[in-house]
């Protein structure tokens, strides 16, 4: 209850709409139970559309001295949840090195754990036992992970559906290739599907969230809205009613790559066939030719999928598809997401979204640089770009029209009016 009248605050909205939507599963608040160092997030129906940016190691570069820089990077830029996706190093202390330095919410995907080190044990994922999964997962969550990405809905069926459609691109989706090669080559059904009464169990000890996370996302715009897609939606729709009956969070994951008049039937597809559960959408990228400037290609979709009803952005940033992000990409990515989240949310008439560009408005025709540049998503860039060529006549104006500024027009000519 503390929880919800915090998320009540913060969010600006009626304690007893919140407890009604958080009660139906329209809204998740993301904190396990075991953190204590952590602002709670409300991700759902009427709230603030939120952003989470993706950290983690790889093979290619193991140093979590970088990675929690990119923590401390993402949090400043206004992230509202962060994901460890380390595949390198010592997991356990990397998860609990953020955990310590992180104050937002931060997810997991403990299936990479589970692959990585039975890779390392037994030379082969598909040596994995079912086990090893389910001992990853309660592992991440007795750190204290609020929320977990797991691939429950990548079943037989929808691989059928995967094999027998055809796809340019097949499986883009890390999580959904290690469950489908396991699946293939033990010639059984995902333990996440079949075991999922075990999961839940888990989960709901912890009171953390369950993403529920979409392993078959097109990876190219020519594989976007497919039957192996929807297939997989509507496992995840099943898969919903059943945990919200143990009382168990979920939220659902989303494409992937789709082009812009895709996005809002995509939206309402998940809101119907998933009961109006949080959704959480990587971009969508509306493009495959954006390479280098794909914050930009995500951000386009984003914004889209945010004002059609999407909660939850995953960033994209600029060197996505070629190679781990550098600090700089970390915080273009998080700005490019904010802005896309606000313009959805301004268009779904979330409280308090519109006021914040009423404010600059008001400022800008003032022509009150220091206010603008305090109300802009990213101050210390707006302050950087002025500095760097302030005009030299007056302050009032700026060197892109100088003298002949509109806004100084009009203001000079309504004051001599009067």
């Amino acid at each position: 209850m503390e929880t919800l009248k915090k998320i009540s605050e913060i969010e600006k909205i009626d304690l007893k709409i919140l407890e009604e939507r958080f009660k139906k599963g329209e809204i998740v608040i993301l904190k396990n139970k075991k953190r204590s160092n952590v602002i709670p997030v409300g991700i759902g129906k009427g709230l603030r559309t939120k952003v989470n940016a993706n950290i983690g190691t790889s093979p290619e570069r193991n140093d979590i001295d970088f990675e929690l820089k990119k923590l401390k990077i993402a949090v400043e830029a206004g992230a509202d949840a962060v994901m460890d996706l380390s595949t390198a190093g010592d997991l356990d202390l990397i998860r609990k090195e953020i955990l310590k330095n992180c104050t937002i919410p931060l997810g997991t995907v403990p299936i990479y754990q589970a692959v990585v080190e039975t890779i390392k044990e037994k030379g082969g994922l598909v040596k994995m036992g079912e086990d090893k999964i389910f001992e990853v997962i309660e592992k991440h969550l007795k750190d204290g992970v609020d929320f977990v990405t797991v691939h429950c809905g990548v079943t037989q069926k929808v691989l059928k559906c995967l094999k027998e459609e055809g796809r340019a691109l097949d499986i883009v989706s890390r999580g959904g290739a290690f469950h489908a090669t396991w699946m293939i080559a033990n010639k059984k059904e995902n333990p996440l599907y079949e075991n999922f009464d075990r999961l839940l169990k888990l989960v709901k000890k912890y009171d953390a969230v369950l993403s529920l996370g979409d392993g078959l996302r097109p990876g190219s715009i020519a594989d976007s809205t497919d039957r192996a897609q929807i297939q997989e939606l509507l496992t995840l729709g099943e898969l919903t009613q059943r945990a919200r009956a143990e009382g168990v969070q979920v939220m659902i994951e989303g494409p992937g790559h789709m082009p812009l008049n895709e996005i809002e039937a995509n939206v309402l597809l998940e809101k119907k066939i998933c009961h109006n559960a949080p959704f959480y959408v990587l971009g969508p990228l509306v493009t495959d030719i954006g390479m280098g400037y794909d914050h930009i290609t995500a951000s386009i979709g984003a914004a889209v999928a945010s004002s059609c009803g999407a909660d939850f952005i995953c960033y994209v940033t600029p060197s996505e598809h070629l190679r781990l992000p550098t600090l700089d990409d970390v915080k273009l990515g998080v700005i490019g997401a904010r802005i896309a989240a606000h313009a959805g949310d301004i268009s779904k008439e979330v409280k308090g979204a519109r006021g914040w560009d009423n404010e600059m408005t008001k400022y800008r025709k003032d022509r009150n640089w220091e206010q603008q540049i305090c109300l802009s998503i990213n101050p210390a860039t707006a302050r950087r770009v002025r500095s760097e060529s302030k005009p030299t006549s007056e302050e009032g104006i700026c060197t892109m029209c100088g003298e002949y500024c509109a806004i100084k027009i009009v203001a000079d000519w309504f004051k001599y009016g009067k």
